[in-house]
């Protein structure tokens, strides 16, 4: 019997090694992680001019992304176009029924596309 109790002494120690050196890992990794996010805010604490700076940088590589975007949606809108054309085709020469439904999609798609395009180049420049 005595050493049954002796070794749930052994364990029962063991177990409380095993949980005060869990609590000082998270101690310690809870310090490290104070410890880089006031560094990371005091790095970047570069004043109102710097804030300035960064936004106006970044609101000049945006609009900069502008142009080709759009270009790149009209094209989008021309190929869409070109396909919606030949399907539409393809289905007249067939005498489906549903060509005109099908033109109205096809149409629109193209219509959707020059109309986005178009708004968000008055809304962002």
């Amino acid at each position: 019997m005595k050493n049954v109790a002796r070794s749930a002494r052994k364990q029962a120690a063991y177990k409380n090694k095993v949980e005060a050196g869990k609590k000082a890992l998270i101690q310690t990794l809870l310090v490290a992680v104070v410890l880089v996010g006031v560094t990371t805010v005091a790095n970047a604490q570069g004043g109102a001019a710097g804030g300035a700076a960064a936004i106006n940088e970044a609101t000049t590589q945006v609009t900069s992304y502008f142009d080709p975007a759009t270009k790149l949606i009209y094209a989008i809108g021309a190929v869409v176009g070109l396909v919606g054309g030949v399907k539409v085709y393809g289905k007249w020469n067939s005498g489906d029924q549903d060509t005109q439904k099908t033109a109205m999609s096809w149409f629109g798609s193209c219509i959707f596309l020059v109309i986005i395009a178009t708004v968000l180049r008055a809304f962002f420049l």
